[in-house]
């Protein structure tokens, strides 16, 4: 893709296209390169850039940098971040076939063969600032693309230094460096722009503005939609095994995941047993003022405050000056009124990227899924949604009648939507969220998604349809005519 001419832009606004072009450049040098690489190769790239990540000391490295330069979230849960969801795509991409013929189907006389997109940037949010770069960048190698990626300001020294990692062992195996790059700083959104238009494809995770931005810069781009998960928990849960998976998910790595539950739906039958459980697991209910010196605290200027994002339950309330109870809680609860509670003049009702959890109560399961559609009506509609019950088919009406690509049963949400060891859904830190959530596909993320695919196309033996075949049960019922 050429850049602007230098007449009609900027001097300053010219350099970065320059550079950016050079970036490019060499990625599609690079690029060329690995479309020539066999199946073993390619996964020799993609455990050379698995390992640079997954070995303890540099994982430790990643994390606590990771902390350190965004203040966001907690080492020890960013440490098993890297570890569990890079394994996971390992093994998710294991066996997984990116070059040549990758299916043939006779009846059909189809082949289809695998191909590169080609060089793509990869946007990344400083909530993640390791996990979600190797994420994506595994996820392209294994297709054999080159990858750039445009991190946050804040996370730009962590995603500096997996690069950093990854191209050591790329000296390993003998593969150009220049297939994993990085934009240099300053991170700005005119560098990230240039580098959206200039590349082959754009996957954006982060703030809605940066997915805006993928998603009109005459790029194809694929981006996600706004987290903002709700859960219900029904009068036929288990409070005690509902309450430890919504407090472990809420509190891992200070709730900085769009997974992370925002608010839970409580049937009233179960609340007082369901409170007393989440209460043991360190949840504590605030009551009315408390409520409000902690909403002036994370909403002070009308939009969610740095000085909550990603931090403990603890330092969030001594923030909000709040009188801490013993031991320090670790998740802040508050209740909505569920006939109202939503909306702007409702924050609450909205993600919060923290320990901190809405309460809605409902009188019965209908009820729960009608709370449910006015918080997405508001915020998070694509995502997902979670279930705690001892009805399992409830867990389909929901997927049949709520605006989500996923219904998550009986598990810590957080946890699970992106993948886990004990749920068949991909390893990925990107998750689609539909037309609902303004997005173009409404699944995990996945290495398919940076692959093109060229189909063979065979001649096979006519099958002409009748009339009956096609149109009978319509004739039946309404006639011909």
């Amino acid at each position: 893709m050429s850049t602007p001419a230098s007449s009609t832009v900027p001097a300053a606004q010219q350099a970065i296209e320059n550079a950016v072009s050079g970036l490019v450049t060499r990625g599609r040098a690079a690029q060329r390169m690995a479309d020539g690489y066999d199946q073993a190769r390619v996964d020799e790239v993609v455990a050379a850039a698995g390992w640079a990540i997954l070995e303890p000391a540099r994982n430790q490295a990643l994390a606590e940098l990771a902390v350190q330069d965004t203040g966001i979230g907690s080492v020890a849960d960013k440490l098993r971040k890297n570890h569990r969801k890079t394994l996971g795509l390992l093994r998710d991409l294991q066996g997984a076939k990116t070059v040549g013929v990758i299916r043939e189907d006779p009846a059909l006389g189809l082949i289809e063969i695998a191909r590169p997109v080609g060089v793509v940037c990869a946007i990344t949010p400083s909530t993640n600032p390791a996990a979600t770069p190797a994420n994506k960048i595994i996820n392209a190698l294994k297709g054999r693309n080159a990858v750039i990626v445009a991190p946050s300001p804040k996370g730009w020294s962590t995603a500096k230094l997996l690069l950093d990692f990854m191209h050591a062992q790329f000296d390993r195996i003998g593969v150009p460096r220049d297939l994993v790059q990085l934009l240099p700083l300053p991170i700005n959104k005119a560098s990230t722009a240039a580098l959206m238009r200039q590349c082959d494809l754009v996957v954006a995770t982060g703030s809605s503005a940066n997915v805006r931005a993928a998603y009109t810069c005459g790029t194809p781009a694929f981006g996600v939609g706004a987290g903002n998960v709700a859960a219900i928990v029904d009068d036929t849960a288990d409070a005690a095994a509902a309450a430890q998976r919504i407090v472990r998910s809420k509190t891992f790595d200070n709730a900085t995941s769009c997974s992370s539950e925002n608010s839970i739906v409580v049937l009233r039958d179960i609340w007082p047993a369901l409170q007393q459980a989440l209460e043991k697991e360190g949840a504590w209910l605030l009551d009315g003022a408390a409520k409000a010196k902690l909403q002036q605290l994370m909403w002070s200027d009308g939009k969610l405050s740095p000085a909550v994002i990603g931090q403990s339950a603890a330092l969030i309330a001594q923030r909000a000056g709040l009188q801490i109870p013993e031991p320090a809680p670790q998740v802040l609860m508050v209740e909505e009124d569920a006939s109202i509670g939503f909306g702007d003049a409702f924050p609450f009702s909205g993600e919060k990227l923290s320990p901190v959890l809405t309460v809605y109560l409902a009188d019965d399961f209908d009820g729960a899924i009608a709370i449910v559609e006015r918080i997405y009506a508001y915020q998070g509609a694509g995502h997902s949604v979670g279930l705690h019950s001892g009805l399992p088919q409830r867990a389909l009406q929901l997927g049949l009648h709520l605006p989500v690509a996923r219904v998550i049963l009986n598990q810590a949400h957080c946890i699970a939507t992106g993948g886990s060891f004990d749920n068949g859904l991909p390893f990925s830190l990107s998750m689609g969220c539909g037309t609902w959530g303004k997005n173009n596909f409404s699944d995990n993320m996945n290495y398919r998604h940076y692959l093109n695919i060229t189909r063979v196309s065979h001649s096979i033996e006519e099958e002409l349809p009748s009339e009956e075949q096609i149109f009978g049960a319509f004739f039946e019922r309404y006639g011909k005519h």
